[in-house]
C-alpha cells in the first residue's frame, strides 16, 4: 500500500474530561494501562502498510511530541515517508464540532502536494480502535471512488447524538448523509459514520484550493453540499471502536477492557497495537496483595487489594490499601490503608495513608496530575 497515506487529527480538545485534557490533547490521554488513545489509530495505519502518516496537532503538543517521537515505535522513523508533525490552526485550542477542518490541510498543505499518493485514509485520534484498511482500500479502488466513508450498523442514538448517519443505494453510494445533531430522524440501526474515511488525493487537494478561505470548515459538511459531484461510497467495518469525547466515555471505554473479549478483539489478533516502550521490570506482588478482574502495567508495586481497575506502570499499591473500580495513571504512589472506587488518577498523584477516594460510575472522580492528596 505504499500508493497510500494516512492523517490522524490528535487535535481535537474538551473540557468534558474534567482535567484530563487540561495539559493535553483527548489523543494523548493514557489509556489501557500502557497506551496512549492517538496509539490505536497511528498502529492501525501503520499496520495496513501505510508508510506515510502525518499527525495534526494542538497548540499544547508537548506530551504528543515527546510520546510520538521520531515514531521508531510503529515503524515510520524512514528515509522516505515515515511520521510527519502537522501543526493544526489555532482552531485547535478551543471547543469545537470540527472533526476534519479543513484549515488544518490548508497549513500543511506542502504534507499533501509532495507525496505522490493516490489515497489518504483520514481519522480522528480520540478513538479506540483496531482496523485493517486493506479491504476498505481495496472497495475503494473498485468502485473508483472519490471518498469512501467507514461505518458501522446497528447504532444505538442514545450513544450517538453527535453523530453523521448515512442512507446508500443498493451499490453503497451514498445519497444522504444526515447529521444527528441538527436532524434528530435516524432510526436505530442506521449506518453511522465512524469518523475514518478514504479519499483520492487529489480531490482532497482540490477542496483545500476551494474551500480553506471560508474558514474552519468541516469535511464532512463539503461532502454533504456535494454529493451530487462526488463519487461517495460506505464500506462497512465491524470492528469495535470506541469515541472519548466525555469522562463518562473515557471511563466506560477503559473498564469495557476488563471483558476478555474485548481485550482480544483489540489486542489479541495479528495486528497489534505499537506505543512507546518503557523497559520496566515485571509488576512485583508482594503476599499482602490481593488482586482480580485487574489489569496490572510493568513496574509497579502491589503490597495492597485491587479489584475491578487499570493501573499504569511504575505505580505503589502499599498494605492496606482498597482499589476498586478505578483507573490509576503511571507514578502514582498509594500510601496504606488509602482507598479509592470510581476514581481517575492522572499521572504522579500521591495520596497519602488513610485518605478514601470515592466517585461513581456515571460521575468517576478525577484527582489532576501531581496532585497531592
Amino acid at each position: 500500500m505504499a500508493n497510500n497515506a494516512g492523517i490522524v487529527y490528535a487535535n481535537s480538545s474538551t473540557d468534558n474530561l474534567q482535567g484530563l485534557t487540561l495539559k493535553r490533547p483527548i489523543a494523548a490521554v493514557p489509556f489501557g494501562g500502557r497506551y496512549r488513545i492517538l496509539d490505536f489509530a497511528l498502529s492501525s495505519m501503520v499496520n495496513s502498510g501505510i508508510k506515510t502518516i502525518g499527525v495534526v496537532t494542538p497548540y499544547h503538543c508537548r506530551p504528543l511530541l515527546d510520546h510520538l517521537g521520531a515514531g521508531k515505535v510503529w515503524f515510520l522513523d524512514r528515509k522516505n515517508g515515515g511520521l510527519f508533525i502537522l501543526p493544526g490552526d489555532i482552531h485547535g485550542l478551543l471547543e469545537n464540532n470540527h472533526t476534519f477542518c479543513v484549515k488544518d490541510l490548508q497549513k500543511n498543505i506542502e504534507f499533501l502536494q509532495k507525496d505522490f499518493a493516490e489515497n489518504v485514509i483520514i481519522c480522528s485520534g480520540d478513538q479506540i480502535f483496531n482496523i485493517n484498511f486493506q479491504n476498505a482500500l481495496e472497495f475503494h479502488n473498485d468502485m473508483h471512488a472519490d471518498v469512501t466513508l467507514i461505518y458501522q450498523e446497528g447504532a444505538n442514538l442514545g450513544d450517538l447524538i453527535q453523530e453523521r448517519f448515512l442512507e446508500m443505494d443498493e451499490n453503497q453510494k451514498v445519497s444522504k448523509i444526515i447529521d444527528q445533531k441538527d436532524h434528530a430522524g435516524a432510526e436505530p440501526g442506521h449506518p453511522y459514520f465512524v469518523n475514518i474515511l478514504i479519499i483520492r488525493r487529489e480531490i482532497l487537494l482540490d477542496i483545500v484550493e476551494k474551500y480553506s478561505f471560508i474558514g474552519c470548515i468541516d469535511l464532512l459538511d463539503i461532502f454533504t453540499s456535494n454529493l451530487e459531484v462526488l463519487k461517495i461510497y460506505g464500506s462497512p467495518t465491524c470492528s469495535l471502536i470506541g469515541t472519548i469525547r466525555t469522562l463518562k466515555d473515557y471511563f466506560q471505554r477503559s473498564m469495557d477492557l476488563l471483558n476478555l473479549e474485548v481485550r482480544r478483539k483489540l489486542w489479541s489478533g495479528a495486528d497489534k497495537i505499537h506505543t512507546k516502550i518503557k523497559d520496566n521490570p515485571p509488576a512485583q506482588y508482594t503476599s499482602h496483595a490481593k488482586v482480580s478482574n485487574s489489569l496490572i502495567a510493568s513496574g509497579c508495586s502491589i503490597s495492597g487489594e485491587v479489584v475491578n481497575s487499570i493501573v499504569f506502570r511504575d505505580v505503589i499499591i502499599e498494605q492496606g490499601c482498597i482499589i476498586r473500580n478505578s483507573i490509576i495513571m503511571p507514578k502514582c504512589y498509594i500510601h496504606a490503608h488509602a482507598q479509592t472506587d470510581y476514581a481517575i488518577l492522572d499521572k504522579s498523584v500521591k495520596v497519602n495513608t488513610e485518605n478514601v477516594l470515592k466517585g461513581s460510575f456515571n460521575n468517576p472522580l478525577v484527582v489532576l496530575k501531581r496532585t497531592v492528596i
